[in-house]
């Protein structure tokens, strides 16, 4: 496997759902950016810090300590404790960083090295491959929340019910091509 095509695309693919989530949150208003189902669910929020929580633990130390952190409190972020949208798109960037500067560390040299995620030991491959399918996950929850709450106002991100024919008529009338499929997503075409 060529590492460094490799973790291109991977850093593209986080990116992307990086994207569907800013995108998201700018298109939900303050309030309900804290906005819950009912007891048991989570806000956007809620997720945002959660997924804040295991950035900064999976991705802190990534190729020398266990991702799982002893001083991680996960319980603590399913706490709806954030109080304004900075507070939130501190912790959004903050965890988003951590990842991509751990991504940033790994080459041609470190690749084949293992690594532990609640001591079981992971390739490097399968511990991105998890957190990418992890975050994909809650990156869509709260896509879908901020599709609720926004009713009529929401701006579609991805291609818009009813336009799957031109969208795919524009795509076919193009030769093939080598690109990353997220490259024009998100140029936003």
């Amino acid at each position: 496997m060529d590492t460094i095509i490799y973790i291109s695309g991977i850093k593209k693919q986080f990116l992307y759902y990086k994207s569907l989530g800013e995108k998201t949150i700018d298109q939900v208003s303050d309030e309900n950016l804290f906005w819950q189902h009912n007891e048991d669910s989570n806000s956007i929020a809620i997720i945002v810090k959660h997924l804040w929580g295991n950035m900064k633990s999976r991705w802190t130390d990534f190729l020398t300590s266990d991702g799982e952190k002893k001083w991680r409190e996960r319980d603590k972020e399913f706490e709806n404790d954030i109080r304004s949208k900075e507070e939130l798109l501190i912790k959004w960037n903050e965890g988003w960083q951590c990842l991509f500067n751990a991504l940033d560390t790994i080459n041609e040299t470190n690749f084949d090295q293992t690594i532990y995620i609640r001591n079981i030991e992971h390739t490097i491959t399968e511990a991105i491959n998890r957190q990418l399918a992890h975050y994909s996950y809650h990156i869509g929850q709260i896509v879908f929340i901020g599709k609720m709450v926004s009713t009529q106002s929401w701006k579609t991100l991805s291609i818009a019910k009813g336009a799957s024919k031109s969208y795919n008529t524009k795509r076919f009338a193009q030769p093939k091509h080598k690109v990353h499929y997220t490259d024009k997503l998100m140029k936003g075409e």
